[in-house]
């Protein structure tokens, strides 16, 4: 490829922030009064199970500020056990339904997001979860469920595949997966939906390492995958609806500081 043509690639990459401004004439579906689209996914399978929600089980570091200062990236799990409790926290601190507006306009969660669209949908694959088969699983966010999506040959080779090679992933108890349902953001803000939508995906990982630091867990959010193995791992169509993002989450120590460190080695090496 010449450096024109990655030049060029760069640059659609930026437009999709740069249109931002109103388009004289253009009027989305929602100005159209089209039918809205769901808002979430409908179960895919028979087998959801209904998460626990007795937080007051769980030992959370209520210091805001000292979760703020404790929080950062993850690489190295010990591979102890997580418990159900644990998953069903994190999966209501990221994408939980607290209400939903009007008839059924619109779910309010426990993450902030442009119109209150939500456009994504949560995978995992789940391992070392106390309760849980190890697997494929989706959330069900309206119901506060997961269900089960069936096994893979070897997990852990999935999750480094799927991770483009990023092999630390394979040790954690969940990967999160996250998928952009395009056109449930498309139906209220058309053309404009793309860059709405990428920043509010941040808004779910970050309360992802919140919840995570808050109850003694790690991760750390990853954008490179492979869409194609994702995709095809669990069942999603690859048009309208396409994996993008990742985070592994695990059971950690501090005594493994120094293998952290390790990730870093280079700014040292390279004097940067």
């Amino acid at each position: 490829m010449t450096e024109k043509e990655l030049e060029q690639i760069r640059d659609q990459a930026r437009d999709t922030y740069r249109v931002r401004t109103h388009i004289p004439g253009y009027k989305t579906d929602q100005e159209l009064k089209k039918p809205q689209p769901p808002l979430a996914k409908a179960p895919m399978t028979d087998h959801a199970i209904t998460l626990p929600v007795n937080y007051e089980d769980l030992e959370i570091d209520n210091d805001f500020l000292h979760v703020i200062n404790s929080r950062e990236s993850h690489r190295v799990y010990t591979q102890e056990r997580m418990n159900l409790l644990q998953l069903s926290y994190l999966l209501w601190c990221t994408q939980g339904v607290k209400s939903i507006r009007g008839k059924s306009y619109a779910t309010l969660r426990t993450v902030p997001c442009g119109g209150a669209r939500h456009p994504f949908e949560c995978y995992m694959a789940v391992q070392m979860v106390d309760g849980l088969e190890d697997g494929l699983y989706h959330y069900l966010p309206l119901k506060h469920q997961i269900e089960y999506l069936g096994n893979v040959e070897d997990l852990r080779t999935f999750i480094g595949d799927s991770l483009v090679g990023q092999v630390w992933g394979a040790k954690a108890n969940v990967v999160f997966y996250y998928s952009m349902v395009f056109y449930r953001a498309e139906w209220r803000y058309g053309v404009t939906a793309s860059p709405i939508s990428r920043t509010d995906a941040g808004h779910v990982t970050e309360n992802l390492y919140l919840a995570a630091t808050s109850i003694g867990l790690g991760g750390c959010a990853v954008g490179a995958i492979d869409p194609q193995i994702c995709n095809k791992a669990f069942g999603v169509d690859g048009e309208e609806e396409f994996i993008f993002y990742a985070m592994p989450v695990g059971t950690i120590s501090p005594k493994d500081k120094a293998e952290e460190d390790d990730f870093y080695a280079f700014v040292k090496e390279e004097g940067l």
